[in-house]
């Protein structure tokens, strides 16, 4: 159980917390100026020390080298004390787990630095192992370019040796590598210790650059971590060496360990400026949930359509153009690089409407796979009496014909040179002039079951919106149930829906399930904090809608964390309660 030490905000694996000492210090940060290492058992016994709030204290440890044979490892263990200040148990991988510390020192951390899957499976070993709400410290390896990959990683706590023993080599640290004070003929930084001339520019100087700029760059971290967009800065950051390359797509590849810990909706844009980009978990989760959950209800045709630049897509200029000729005689789908394919029901959600990517004119290869894998995926599980394809032949054309003659299609074609072209938008509609359209009325209640499949589950747009009416305007549409009493709200700036108690009742007391939160004999406002979390749904993610239920109490709000982190969690607010009922 940890004292000192709370997260606040989360992206993905990387958090920004709060050590309380004395000074309170937000992390990620250095803490080699509040650390107190009471010394290893292997020298001699040690007894525990006396300290206070003002430091972070590593209680005496018997640390081991990685690969230790388990029985050595247990014949060494050691017995960490109870201590009431903030206090830090040394562990290796193999030994980790819940010693009642505020944050945990890895032990072979220095070991593991420069082996990219080494690191990333220590990591993640490691910090599945610990409480959910306590630090993770690295010792003896953070440099400015490495620093955000560590964060991005799960790392909360580092210090400055290395870029200390830097400078003392002569070596001249940046975000994007190092130099040796003899080849830089100029001082690129504008920091204190660089305030001098080149030729007065000691070791000394470079020891102190070194520590500025590692703590300059700790700073923009936690900036983007508010943000939500530090996985935006790792993909051009993670370039410069091929170690933290190698990590950060390792990572990438450990999807079960990011997505737990990535927030189903942010308000953050989302850059998509490489291949990368499509591993994001954002992405991922996406294209896995509409293909696998997303259900077609409309018995028109289906119309292929290019994306837009601007978001959501109904409000660019193209689009307009489209449904003009289009005029709901078909249903919609955009497709899109790095989303893949966005069914007209979901333009509005978390990240459809949220990223934005560099056009070039021309697809990758990697692009024009993903994209073609996923169209694949969803045509298998949507049928349509005829598919349209209103696209041009900029790597969009080349899709759909692969797809087509993979699952034997036959797409018909009605773009001619660019799909805004005058001709293209008339045969476009001379295509569709025999169709009959569909209602105001089907095309939103499309949107809510649509969205509540992709939010809930399978089926749950049926399950849960049976019978039901509409209110307000696209895009923030509201749910009645057929007597008139409001279920839900589709919340415009993510694309997803805010129940309300009745709309949480519905979702309980259906087959779909449920992501509850189990509260001790209180009523909350305003929030739930984990203290007071009983247990929840391990499904639950940081974003999502659930279900608080206690003997006092019933409501609905939006989960903080995942749900493993609040059962784990002994500080920070679990969820955020936006309707309470007293029971």
């Amino acid at each position: 159980m940890t004292e000192y030490f709370e997260v606040h905000e989360r992206d993905s694996a990387a958090r920004l917390g709060e050590l309380r000492l004395n000074q309170s210090r937000q992390t990620p940060a250095l803490v080699d100026d509040v650390l107190e290492d009471a010394g290893s058992l292997w020298a001699s016994d040690r007894d525990v020390p006396e300290s206070d709030e003002s430091s972070l204290t590593v209680l005496p440890h018997r640390s081991l080298p990685g690969g230790t044979p388990d029985e050595v490892q247990d014949t060494f263990a050691v017995e960490y004390p109870d201590v009431e200040y903030p206090s830090a148990a040394a562990v290796s991988p193999e030994t980790a787990g819940d010693y009642g510390a505020d944050a945990y020192v890895l032990s072979n951390a220095q070991e593991i630095s420069g082996h990219a899957n080494a690191f990333v499976d220590t990591i993640i070993e490691t910090r599945d192992a610990i409480p959910a709400d306590t630090a993770l410290y690295l010792a003896g390896v953070a440099t400015p370019a490495n620093a955000a990959i560590l964060a991005y990683a799960g790392v909360d706590l580092v210090d400055a040796d290395r870029a200390v023993v830097k400078g003392t080599q002569g070596k001249y640290l940046t975000t994007d590598g190092e130099r040796f004070l003899s080849a830089l003929d100029e001082l690129p930084c504008s920091c204190p210790a660089c305030q001098v001339p080149r030729d007065s520019f000691d070791r000394e100087a470079c020891t102190e650059h070194n520590k500025n700029v590692l703590r300059a760059e700790l700073r923009r971290i936690r900036q983007r971590i508010r943000e939500g967009r530090l996985r935006d800065y790792i993909e051009g950051q993670s370039r410069h060496e091929q170690w933290h390359t190698a990590v950060f797509r390792r990572l990438d590849q450990q999807y079960g360990y990011l997505e737990e810990r990535t927030p189903v909706v942010r308000q953050a844009d989302l850059t998509a400026a490489t291949d990368d980009t499509l591993s994001r978990v954002e992405i991922q989760r996406f294209a896995k949930r509409v293909t696998t959950r997303y259900h077609n209800r409309f018995d028109n045709p289906l119309v292929l359509v290019p994306c837009s630049a601007r978001k959501p897509y109904s409000e660019s200029q193209s689009h307009s153009q489209f449904h003009d000729a289009v005029q709901f005689r078909a249903h919609t789908v955009s497709m899109t690089s790095p989303i893949g394919v966005v069914p007209q029901e979901l333009e509005l959600t978390y990240p459809a409407q949220h990223y934005d990517t560099v056009v070039t004119g021309e697809w990758s290869p990697t692009e024009r796979d993903f994209v073609a894998n996923v169209l694949e995926a969803y045509l298998k599980r949507n049928e349509y009496p005829r598919i349209i394809a209103h696209v041009s032949c900029e790597g969009y054309r080349d899709i759909c014909e692969r797809v087509e003659d993979t699952l034997g299609l036959d797409f018909e074609y009605t773009a001619v040179d660019h799909p805004t072209a005058t001709e293209s938008l008339a045969n476009l509609a001379s295509t569709l002039a025999d169709e009959l359209k569909y209602s105001k009325r089907e095309r939103e209640h499309n949107t809510i079951r649509a969205v509540a499949d992709y939010q809930f589950g399978d089926g749950a747009g049926d399950e849960l919106f049976g019978e039901f009416q509409t209110g307000a305007r696209y895009p923030k549409l509201r749910v009645n149930s057929s007597d008139g009493e409001q279920l839900a709200m589709l919340v415009a700036g993510y694309g997803v829906l805010s129940l309300t108690p009745a709309g949480a009742r519905r979702w309980v007391d259906s087959n779909v399930p449920t992501k509850r939160i189990e509260i001790d004999a209180f009523v909350p406002h305003g929030s739930v904090l984990a203290p007071g979390v009983v247990d929840a749904s391990p499904e639950i993610r940081p974003g999502d809608e659930v279900v608080i239920e206690g003997p006092k109490a019933f409501g609905v709000g939006r989960a903080a964390m995942s749900g493993s982190a609040m059962v784990e969690s002994s500080r920070g607010i679990a969820s955020s309660v936006r309707h309470v009922e007293e029971q």
